[in-house]
C-alpha cells in the first residue's frame, strides 16, 4: 500500500492507463481565418500575476507586461488584415478584441506579403488564423523574456453582433476598475 506522497499521486481510476483526452474548444467547421471580430482571453502561466499590478483602478505594466504590449501592437504592423480594436493587459491575463478584415475587392482576408513571420514561429499553422496569430504573440513574448509566460491555450469568442461587441468592449475597457471582482483575480479563481 502506497504511503505519504505516493498515495497522493495514484490515478483516480486504476484501470486507466492513458491520460484523458482534452476536449476540443474550437468550433469544428468554423474558419478561424475568416473576417470577423473575436474576443480573446489569454491567461498567464499558472495564472500568476506577472504583467504588473492594478493601482487605484489603473493597470501599471512591469517590464514583462510592456513586452507583451509591444507584441500585441506589432501584430497590427506585420499583418495589414488585423485590427486590435481594444486590449487590456491585466496582472495575470489579457483581453482583446481582434478583427480580421476583408480585402474590399474580393471579400477575402487581406493578404500580407510577409506572412513568413508566423511560419517561422508556428510552421504547422495556417498563418492567418486566430490560433496562429495568438500563438505568435505568446511565442515571441516568451522568447523575448526567456520565460514561459502563458498557459497552453486561450479562450476565444466569435462576436456575432453590435450589441455583443459593445458589451465586450465596455467589459475590456473597465476591467482594471473591476479587478477585485474579476473571475481571474487570484483570490476568486483559487477559492
Amino acid at each position: 500500500m502506497p504511503t505519504g506522497r505516493q498515495a497522493a499521486v495514484r490515478p483516480l481510476n486504476p484501470m486507466q492507463t492513458q491520460k484523458p483526452k482534452r476536449k476540443p474548444i474550437r468550433l469544428r467547421e468554423f474558419d478561424y481565418s475568416s473576417p470577423s471580430d473575436y474576443f480573446i482571453t489569454i491567461c498567464s502561466h499558472g495564472r500568476e500575476c506577472i504583467f504588473g499590478e492594478i493601482i487605484y483602478g489603473e493597470m501599471v505594466l512591469n517590464d514583462l507586461g510592456k513586452i507583451v504590449e509591444e507584441e500585441i501592437l506589432n501584430t497590427q504592423k506585420i499583418r495589414n488584415n488585423i485590427s486590435i480594436d481594444i486590449y487590456s493587459i491585466m496582472p495575470n491575463h489579457i483581453h482583446l478584441i481582434m478583427s480580421i478584415l476583408c480585402d474590399d475587392r474580393r471579400g477575402d482576408p487581406v493578404d500580407r506579403p510577409d506572412s513568413r513571420a508566423t511560419q517561422r514561429v508556428a510552421p504547422t499553422l495556417k498563418s492567418d488564423t486566430i490560433g496562429s496569430i495568438i500563438g505568435q504573440i505568446k511565442s515571441i513574448s516568451s522568447k523575448r523574456t526567456g520565460i514561459n509566460l502563458f498557459q497552453r491555450n486561450y479562450h476565444e469568442h466569435i462576436i456575432r453582433n453590435d450589441k455583443s461587441y459593445d458589451e465586450i468592449y465596455t467589459y475590456i475597457e473597465s476591467n482594471p476598475q473591476t479587478w477585485d471582482r474579476d473571475r481571474n483575480h487570484p483570490t476568486i479563481y483559487k477559492s
